[in-house]
């Protein structure tokens, strides 16, 4: 017989209820566990083939890019043959012993390839003596005693012109400051 402070042990099978219950449960996390299961093999899948897909989009457009390159330098150069043509036919003429080469001819030549080059948007920059000196767009290169007091910080002058191709400089123009 039981004593008071006695526990009897219970009957794990005493509630069909619970048990039945129980496997219901059991049997709903394992479909679920099956059912996110699968959909995270899904989307796993669906990532790893969007990772793929983009390290291809990479590669292709790194190709695409070095082609451009390519392609864009072949225009530049195709485009200063004809220059380097009349080049070569004024040498022929001091090669010939010809003294009476003229001037007007390397002008034309110098106007014909700043041309070629400004077709393809190269642009000379707007310095100018008297300017006031921009460290964001002038080099200096020396800097030398102004002549008056008006000149101090100013561009004397100007030893190499600079370039801009489209809105870049692509080589800053090179100047003296009077200090």
């Amino acid at each position: 017989m039981a004593t008071k402070g006695s526990k009897s042990p219970k009957n794990k099978t005493s509630n069909p209820r619970k048990s039945s219950s129980k496997k219901i449960n059991e049997s709903n996390l394992a479909s679920k566990f099956k059912e996110l299961n699968s959909s995270f093999e899904q989307e796993k899948e669906k990532f790893l083939r969007l990772f793929a897909e983009f390290e291809n989009y990479k590669k292709r457009t790194s190709k695409e890019r070095l082609e451009l390159f390519k392609t864009a330098n072949q225009e530049v150069i195709s485009s200063l043959i004809p220059v380097l043509d009349d080049f070569n036919r004024a040498n022929q003429q001091i090669e010939k012993g010809d003294k009476n080469i003229d001037v007007d001819g390397f002008i034309l030549i110098y106007n014909k390839f700043f041309e070629v080059l400004k077709s393809n948007g190269l642009s000379s920059t707007t310095a100018k003596i008297g300017d006031s000196f921009d460290a964001e767009i002038h080099e200096a290169i020396t800097q030398i005693p102004a002549p008056t007091d008006a000149d101090k910080g100013k561009i004397i002058d100007i030893v190499e012109t600079g370039y801009q191709l489209g809105e870049r400089i692509i080589r800053y123009p090179k100047v003296v400051v009077g200090q």
